[in-house]
């Protein structure tokens, strides 16, 4: 059974690198939509509509993923897996990096904003790339017998990249008194973002392209039409498949590690610094997650392991927003246990490439994901958000209804194992 080689190793580690920053660079924003809200609208305009028109501008770089994922993915169909890698990073490095840089309304009036919503909607295109195409990149340089352990190690890298964003966050915002923080501390995430993600693009000329893509290359098996049209026409199964398990992903994420801060806050009157500090726990309880789901997909088949730890996600969720109730000086390690069960979404990915031909494989990925992820990723904010005033554990229940969805895929997907589909 072939195992991975150092090459193998060498390629994880630089993808994983690399989308450690590139999703640093995208999620930055985010700690920082208070002050940049400060600094680029008109002082005179009401906190409500700034906060709005802020998160709007974050929110655009989300809408901005399906297009830029579908035509880089066109691109990697058609001429390369590598060059697409490389031109992610860079279209994400170098927005950030001129966000660092931007001069603010005081100084330019209305093309603050504009000019930031444009770098916004390129880091948007960027992170549309850079995720399936990262995926389709590992998978296809290591062994199959190892996709599930090399897809979940470089989603590790990418949850990551939320873990140093919160921690870079945290470190400028204690450095900086208030005034600093408006003047120039604010900028120094950007600024170093942008360079960590030059040296990034550097890195990766030293990787290869994969061998699956030579070998078409060098058969002429690369897709005689717009890779697109094959997905849609001939593969709708396989999109809907990892739409749902997008949906799923999604779900975990955006509800368990990104809102249940804020949510514990509200809910049961915890202090923003313990639920942020146990959000850093959970977050590389994630990390770790990734990697052993991955792995144990591997060694068990994806659609056992994604059944398994879909029945914990669902369980864990709704014990711990119980415990929150009754017990929130317990937070960090009910938390802990939360995000390490979130670390199911590391079998998604291997699943996902595997579903689809090598000729259009980028293509597929990244329009079931993008367009999934736009949607369901907008949507479960305003869902979880409207459900609340009803039900106080609307969070949990959201995520154990999609952990059954979870439970569905996985045994679907192990009926696939068994036919040897997969």
């Amino acid at each position: 059974m072939p195992s991975l080689k150092r090459g193998d190793y060498r390629t994880l580690t630089l993808a994983a690198l690399g989308g450690t920053l590139e999703f640093y660079d995208f999620v930055i924003f985010v700690f920082f939509a208070g002050v940049i809200g400060q600094l680029f609208f008109p002082p005179d305009m009401p906190d409500w509509l700034r906060q709005v028109q802020t998160f709007g501008i974050f929110a655009a770089g989300y809408f901005a993923r399906p297009l830029g994922g579908i035509i880089m993915a066109h691109f990697g169909d058609l001429f390369g897996r590598k060059r697409m890698f490389m031109l992610s990073i860079l279209m994400m490095a170098l927005p950030t990096l001129l966000i660092g840089l931007l001069p603010t309304y005081a100084l330019i009036g209305i093309w603050a904003p504009l000019l930031l919503l444009a770098l916004r909607v390129l880091q948007g295109a960027a992170i549309g790339g850079e995720i399936p195409g990262a995926w389709v990149f590992v998978a296809e340089h290591v062994p199959p017998r190892h996709i599930g352990f090399a897809c979940g190690t470089l989603t590790a890298g990418l949850t990551g990249g939320i873990l140093l964003g919160s921690l870079v966050a945290g470190a400028v915002t204690r450095s900086y008194a208030p005034d600093e923080l408006l003047a120039i501390g604010w900028r120094m995430p950007f600024i170093l973002g942008g360079a960590f993600g030059l040296v990034s693009v550097w890195l990766r000329q030293y990787l290869q392209e994969t061998p699956v893509f030579k070998e078409m290359q060098e058969r002429q098996q690369l897709a005689d039409e717009l890779p697109l049209k094959t997905v849609v026409r001939a593969h709708r199964p396989a999109v809907v498949l990892t739409m749902l398990m997008t949906w799923l992903l999604s779900a975990a994420i955006v509800v368990m590690i990104l809102m249940t801060p804020t949510l514990v806050q509200k809910l049961y009157h915890i202090p923003a610094a313990v639920a942020l500090q146990a959000n850093s726990i959970a977050t590389l309880f994630l990390s770790i997650g990734c990697i052993v789901f991955g792995a144990l997909a591997d060694r068990f088949g994806a659609g056992r392991v994604m059944a398994t730890g879909c029945v914990a996600l669902g369980a864990v969720s709704w014990l711990f927003y119980r415990q929150m109730g009754v017990a929130p000086e317990h937070i960090d390690a009910w938390y802990a246990l939360v995000g390490f069960c979130v670390g199911v979404i590391g079998v998604v990915p291997g699943s996902a490439v595997q579903l689809f031909p090598a000729a259009v494989r980028f293509s597929g990925l990244s329009f079931a994901y993008n367009v999934a992820y736009a949607v369901f990723g907008g949507l479960t904010p305003v869902l979880v958000s409207l459900m609340l005033p009803l039900d106080a554990m609307a969070p949990a229940h959201y995520v154990v209804a999609l952990s059954v969805v979870g439970v569905g895929i996985g045994v679907y997907l192990r009926g696939r194992e068994a036919q040897g589909k997969t």
